[in-house]
């Protein structure tokens, strides 16, 4: 037998375990158990679009706080001189009709949209959680209380919402429409939370604990909010992306974002009628866009199948 017994695995009547040729078994390679979160991480570290997306959407960030990094210029400063005028050595996505730069505008247009899905994301991940927690968890008239509300709210369409919104309140920030975003988006996160954590309160540790006389707090943080965190999560990583184009498309309509904001969607407002004769200030703004959506709604994907058990 082994001198150092303590360094291998132990069969069920206390010797050392061996390999099919005798040899011992070492306890650094016995099969550890394995969380949620370590699977998803292990299912997550082997596809590529995961990381492609993750390295996107950490330059946007990067650049929405440092956009001098990258873009030396002033993104309002112009010269008509200079309207419309195509690429050219030093100004790789030309000028706008205002003889701007366009690269400027759009590597500086990144931040207020990345602001602005953050803090919308962040908003109604709080609100709709919390809300559709409570609702799930002590249900009865509180559940009958925080549904009728949501309800409410689900029949507002919320571009057209937007509209009306937005239309009265003067001057647009990157708080205004981030307000917005959460007073009309909450409701669905918090069904998908309502959900989960319905699934989550009938499961044995959870009645375990109740026996044992838990209280309704302890009970909430501790067991039912890391179990039903999951979908919460991959919807934010996905609504994320949704916000960011939600923004772009109520500044597009002159009622989100209003200069002097830098945003995507007031360069692409401003260049859809010169399409024929510029189509770089179309072009630049739309495809970085286009990019970013697309990357949150990857990495929403990538989330979700790793987090899902049923999908593996």
């Amino acid at each position: 037998m082994p001198e150092n017994t303590d360094a291998l695995i132990l069969d069920a009547g206390g010797a050392p375990a061996t390999t099919p040729d005798g040899t011992a078994v070492p306890m650094d390679k016995r099969d550890k158990p394995r969380s949620l979160w370590n699977d998803a991480w292990h299912d997550l570290s082997r596809k590529p679009i995961f990381y492609i997306s993750a390295l996107v959407i950490l330059f946007l960030i990067v650049i929405s706080f440092w956009p001098s990094l990258i873009a030396s210029q002033d993104p309002l400063q112009c010269n008509l001189i200079n309207s419309q005028n195509g690429p050219s050595s030093g100004h790789w996505f030309g000028y706008d009709q205002q003889g701007c730069d366009v690269y400027t505008r759009t590597v500086y247009g990144a931040r207020a949209s990345v602001e602005v899905g953050i803090f919308s994301t962040l908003g109604v991940a709080v609100l709709g959680a919390l809300l559709g927690g409570m609702s799930g968890y002590f249900g009865g008239w509180l559940d009958a209380i925080i549904s009728r509300i949501s309800d409410i709210f689900f029949g507002i369409p919320i571009l057209l919402g937007g509209v009306v919104f937005l239309s009265a309140v003067k001057g647009g920030s990157v708080l205004t429409v981030s307000t917005f975003i959460i007073l009309l988006g909450w409701p669905q996160l918090a069904r998908i939370a309502r959900g989960a954590v319905i699934t989550a309160k009938e499961q044995d540790y959870v009645l375990a604990a109740k026996a044992l006389g838990a209280g309704h707090g302890r009970i909430m943080l501790r067991h039912i909010a890391p179990n039903a965190l999951a979908p919460v999560i991959v919807w934010s990583t996905i609504a994320l992306g949704t916000f960011i184009s939600l923004e772009a498309t109520l500044s597009f309509l002159g009622v989100g974002l209003k200069p002097p904001a830098v945003s995507w969607g007031i360069d692409i407002s401003a260049a859809a009628d010169q399409i024929r004769n510029a189509p770089h200030m179309l072009l630049w703004p739309a495809g970085a866009l286009s990019v970013t959506v697309l990357a949150f709604i990857l990495l929403g994907d990538a989330v979700r199948d790793a987090l899902d058990p049923k999908l593996r």
